[in-house]
């Protein structure tokens, strides 16, 4: 089994190397950019955790509880990190919060039906997660302060195994790509824990993977990492996990992140990446 140290830095090896270099109007910044990238993982026989640089484990571990809430109301993110502060509306909330889209934006709430419907269907292939909305996201709709970058997940169930395929269309592979990898598999973790099954395969699949010209001196200095052996990252939920991310409970994050902690042993961070808006 390839560690995601491994598929990480070959996909940024890749992209740095073979990309296309393409300006973007939206950013005003240059990437070099490749399509259609896809890896496979097993987060039940390694977490997939970047050790290749040092990642806030709070940070995906606030958003997945966040995000199970429901929730579009900045509020409880806010409690752990303000990244999500430069697409708050006046009022505090975000309109394109996934969690949201998953719960309530499209009149029925995704997430916890396909918890129910696997429960009572195991063998079904209609689990499907959407966070797009083709009524007001991209083409030539105004343009949004955010729209979904990871905008659907597949859940399905085999061998007693739950198994995810999220799609991204979108993903900056410096700063974006290691937290919605770890905060998806810690979201396939919990699902599975809810459903009394074993964890199986995540599969990744990104449109447009692109490094942002501004991150090139970090990601080159990346390249000069090679994977080093670790004990491998460990699931270790508390129990209930997914009932207390409903709740909202901040004791779960702090869980967690402490759960993380304990294990990951990331070599030394990056210099500072800005974020491109």
């Amino acid at each position: 089994m390839t560690s995601f140290d491994s598929i990480y830095r070959d996909a940024i090896a890749k992209i740095m190397f073979h990309g296309v270099e393409t300006f973007n109007e939206r950013t005003g910044l240059s990437t070099r950019a490749i399509p259609g990238l896809t890896y496979e993982l097993y987060p039940a026989k390694s977490f997939p955790l970047l050790t290749l640089r040092k990642i806030p484990i709070q940070l995906f571990c606030s958003e997945v509880v966040w995000m199970i809430m429901g929730t579009k109301d900045l509020g409880f993110i806010r409690q752990f990190t303000k990244i999500w502060d430069d697409f708050a509306e006046a009022d505090g909330t975000m309109e394109t919060a996934y969690g949201y889209r998953w719960r309530h934006h499209f009149g029925r709430d995704q997430l916890l039906q396909l918890v129910e419907h696997l429960r009572q269907e195991p063998s079904s292939r209609h689990g499907v997660i959407i966070m797009w909305d083709p009524a007001s996201d991209g083409l030539t709709a105004p343009k949004k302060k955010n729209v979904p970058c990871p905008f659907a997940y597949t859940v399905n169930v085999l061998d007693q195994k739950v198994n995810m395929h999220l799609i991204i269309r979108s993903n900056d592979m410096m700063l974006g790509n290691p937290h919605d990898v770890a905060g998806f598999a810690l979201l396939l973790s919990m699902l599975g824990q809810e459903l009394g099954l074993g964890i199986g395969k995540m599969t990744v699949s990104i449109s447009h993977a692109h490094i942002y010209e501004n991150h090139y001196e970090q990601a080159m200095t990346l390249l000069e990492r090679m994977p080093r052996w670790h004990e491998e990252v460990q699931v270790r939920l508390p129990e209930q996990a997914f009932q207390r991310a409903l709740r909202g409970e901040t004791g779960l994050v702090h869980e967690l992140t402490e759960m993380f902690k304990e294990q990951y042993q990331p070599m030394s961070a990056l210099k500072k990446m800005k974020i491109a808006l």
